[in-house]
C-alpha cells in the first residue's frame, strides 16, 4: 500500500527539530566492500551525522570526480546494483534511525522501473531520492505521483547558473530541502568562496525559500562546512569521506572524521 502523501517522513522531522549546522555524508553503496553499506551508515550515525546519502553506482557518472568515479567502478565490479542494494537495505531500519537518501543517475532507476523503485525504497525505509540528471518536467509530468504515493522526497539541485524563476519552481515542487551545488563543476573540488559564489549564496538566502537548503560539492573540512552553514541549513561531505573509505581500518576512523568536520 502506498504511504499517504500527508505523512511526515524522517527528513521533515529532522528539519523541524534542527535546522542549523546539519551534516550529511555521502558514500557509495558497495564501496569499499560489497557488504559494507550498513556498517558504514551505522558508524556515521553513531559518530553524529544528521542524515546520509547512499549513492548507487552507475557506469557513466558524469557529475562525479575521480574519487567517486573510482568508488562507483569498484562497487560495480564487486556486483553492486539496485537489486543487491535493496536486499542490503532490508535491515536498514533495524540499525539506522536517521534519514537516508539514495543518490544516483536516472538510467538505473528507469531500468528498474520508477514505480517499483519508489515502492521498494519506501519499503526499506528510504526517505528521499536525489537524481541529478532527472529533468524537472519529467519528474513533474511522469514520476511525481510515484514519489508522493510512497512519501519519498525528490531533492532538486540548484547551481549558480539556475534562474530565480526555476529556483521558485523547484521550491514549489520540493517538500524537504533543496541541494545547492557550490559550483557547476564535478564533485571532489575545493569550496572556493569567490565573490560570485558568495553572492550566489546570499541571493538564495535572500529569496526566503519555503524549503531548507543544504550546500554540497567541495565541503571537506570544518572550515568549508562552517562557511557553508552561514548561508544554508547544513552541508554535504562526499569525496573527502569516500577517500577515507579507501584507507585501512576505515570504520575505526569514522568518529574522528565526523568530529573534524563538525566538532
Amino acid at each position: 500500500m502506498p504511504v499517504s502523501t500527508t505523512s511526515t517522513n524522517r527528513l521533515n522531522k529532522l528539519f523541524a527539530e534542527k535546522n542549523q549546522n546539519l551534516l550529511s555524508i555521502y558514500f557509495t553503496a558497495g564501496y569499499p566492500a560489497l557488504n559494507s553499506t550498513l556498517d558504514i551508515a551505522e558508524a556515521l550515525e553513531k559518530a553524529g551525522a544528521d542524515f546520509l546519502e547512499v549513492g548507487f553506482p552507475y557506469s557513466d557518472p558524469v557529475a562525479d570526480g575521480p574519487t567517486i568515479q573510482h568508488s562507483s567502478q569498484t562497487a560495480l565490479d564487486s556486483g553492486m546494483n539496485l537489486k543487491v542494494l535493496f536486499e542490503q537495505l532490508s535491515d536498514l531500519r533495524k540499525r539506522i534511525t536517521i534519514p537516508i537518501l539514495l543518490m544516483g543517475y536516472v538510467n538505473p532507476i528507469v531500468q528498474y522501473g520508477v514505480e517499483a523503485f519508489c515502492k521498494k525504497a519506501a519499503e526499506v525505509g528510504v526517505d528521499g531520492i536525489i537524481v541529478p540528471d532527472l529533468p524537472m518536467y519529467e519528474y513533474e509530468s511522469l514520476y511525481r505521483k510515484h514519489f508522493e504515493d510512497n512519501n519519498l522526497s525528490n531533492i532538486f539541485l540548484v547551481t549558480p547558473q539556475t534562474s530565480e524563476e526555476r529556483i521558485r519552481k523547484i521550491d514549489d515542487l520540493s517538500n524537504s530541502f533543496i541541494y545547492l551545488l557550490s559550483s557547476s563543476s564535478i564533485t571532489g573540488g575545493k569550496l572556493n568562496l569567490t565573490n560570485s559564489i558568495e553572492e550566489y549564496y546570499k541571493r538564495i538566502k535572500g529569496m526566503e525559500l519555503n524549503n531548507p537548503t543544504i550546500i554540497g560539492f567541495g565541503i571537506s573540512d570544518s572550515t568549508s562546512f562552517n562557511k557553508a552553514c552561514q548561508y544554508a541549513n547544513g552541508a554535504i561531505v562526499g569525496s573527502a569521506f569516500v577517500k577515507l573509505l579507501g584507507e585501512d581500518n576505515y570504520l575505526d576512523k569514522i568518529p574522528a572524521f565526523v568530529e573534524s568536520i563538525k566538532p
